[in-house]
């Protein structure tokens, strides 16, 4: 999405002025952020900045003071989680929170039990779209969910999510602890949701893959936006490639050039 369409189009999410606290502690201050249609927006930031509590701020398992937009709609103080997931927000939270003791099968079926008992029984499509997505989650459609490999667990994780037909989807550190070739794969398929037409929140610690696929971003630190701007343009800052990049002074285009071993 280039910065012409992305502010000439209604955010699907508009956050401003947005504070939490634990407490008297204040963990996020004045926070304005905006993810767009068809959009892949990334936080990053250091350990203790306040991504996750923002994720499960804005998931209405924290207080928020401030303004929140949703489809151009005010969302009240009052947000409940259950209301937001029937409204298109979706968390995948950092510790996937799977039932281990539950088949793949199952655990994915559970994602779409709000839709079943509402009257939309289209789960047998959704599941089929969510099986494209991760082939991997056919192959083990029968195994326990306990038994999986921590780049499965991520992936039925983020599969039972789409179950619930979300149209923005929050992803807590979904490369946490996963072998590189598996991040490769958790983030290709990241850029794939776009083609279902989901938006997509991404909190991520390792911030050079997601500036890669990501077209917005926002560096948070100590509670509040430092920096913000097209991913592009912030993979080349000087203060990002020197705190989160570990290029130095190199450029991001010399660290590119360098021939790899």
């Amino acid at each position: 999405m280039t910065n012409t369409t992305r502010s000439t189009t209604e955010p699907l999410l508009q956050v401003r002025n947005a504070c939490v606290s634990y407490g008297k502690v204040q963990a996020l201050n004045n926070i304005d952020l905006a993810i767009h249609p068809g959009e892949i927006v990334t936080v990053i930031g250091p350990n203790g900045a306040g991504k996750t509590t923002l994720l499960s701020a804005l998931m209405g398992l924290l207080p928020l003071q401030g303004e929140v937009r949703y489809q151009g709609q005010m969302q009240g103080p009052d947000r409940q989680v259950e209301s937001l997931v029937r409204q298109g927000f979706t968390l995948v939270p950092e510790k996937r929170e799977l039932f281990a003791q539950m088949s793949v099968y199952d655990n994915l079926l559970l994602g779409a039990f709000d839709r079943y008992r509402r009257g939309q029984k289209d789960h047998a499509n959704t599941l089929e779209e969510v099986f494209t997505l991760f082939p991997r989650l056919r192959e083990r459609s029968k195994q326990q969910a306990g038994t999986l490999s921590g780049g499965e667990r991520q992936m039925l994780a983020m599969g039972r999510a789409m179950m619930a037909k979300p149209t923005l989807l929050m992803l807590d550190e979904p490369s946490l602890g996963l072998a590189p070739l598996i991040v490769k794969e958790i983030f290709r398929t990241i850029v794939q949701l776009r083609t279902t037409g989901v938006s997509v929140l991404l909190v991520e610690q390792n911030a050079r893959a997601a500036l890669q696929v990501s077209d917005f971003a926002y560096v948070l630190e100590s509670g509040e936006i430092a920096l913000s701007g097209p991913s592009a343009e912030l993979a080349n800052d000087r203060r990002v490639m020197e705190s989160y990049l570990g290029l130095g002074h190199k450029t991001h285009a010399e660290a590119s050039a360098q021939p790899q071993a």
